[in-house]
């Protein structure tokens, strides 16, 4: 009899590998398995959209772009296999895409908090406001001259509030670990360069 832990392990590499099987005929181009994927989520993305004030018809259109994104990096090759359930990396992408629509209408207010407590700094941050303290002009000043893949996930995690997982799916990462190394490194850099103002 397997242990709770030996299960649920088997359980999780029975979904991996189920998800890398789905990617392998996708890339074949199985058409089909495109089509039962898309109408396996639609209704739960259309209910998941819904806590962040989308509308039903602007909840299809993102979902649709998300399945050609899903379909465009297969065909790509920047996803081979998949750590998560394709709903999650779909989901994922949706996520994203909702926040970026609602940047572009200006719906909602999207802030940014940076909270680095060891240095005793507490930066929170809407850069579109027009009064901002010392620190948050340090904020501004040192995220700018990062690198593009370090804003990419310090934006994502801080500023759109995804978690780790969905940040290692959506920037194609082959490792969380990997993820969450670069992301350290990136704070590390933004903490040092608005210490030495401070």
């Amino acid at each position: 009899m397997l242990k709770i832990a030996e299960f649920s392990l088997s359980l999780s590499r029975m979904k991996e590998e189920n998800s890398n099987k789905i990617i392998k005929l996708i890339k074949s181009g199985d058409q089909l398995v495109l089509k039962k994927i898309y109408d396996d989520n639609r209704e739960a993305f259309i209910k998941f959209s819904r806590k962040y004030n989308i509308e039903s018809y602007d909840a299809i259109d993102i979902y649709q772009d998300a399945i050609i994104v899903f379909y465009e990096n297969i065909v790509n090759g920047k996803i081979t296999d998949l750590s998560s359930k394709i709903s999650t990396y779909l989901f994922a992408i949706g996520k994203y895409k909702i926040f970026q629509m609602h940047k572009r209408s200006y719906k909602i207010e999207l802030r940014s908090e940076l909270l680095v407590e060891e240095e005793n700094i507490s930066l929170d941050v809407n850069f579109q406001d027009e009064k901002l303290t010392n620190q948050q002009e340090l904020l501004k000043k040192y995220y700018s001259r990062l690198g593009k893949r370090c804003k990419e996930i310090l934006k994502l995690f801080y500023y759109e509030g995804y978690t780790l997982d969905e940040i290692t799916d959506i920037l194609t990462y082959s490792d969380k670990k990997v993820l969450k190394s670069q992301k350290s490194r990136c704070m590390k850099q933004l903490k040092d360069w608005i210490k030495k103002e401070l």
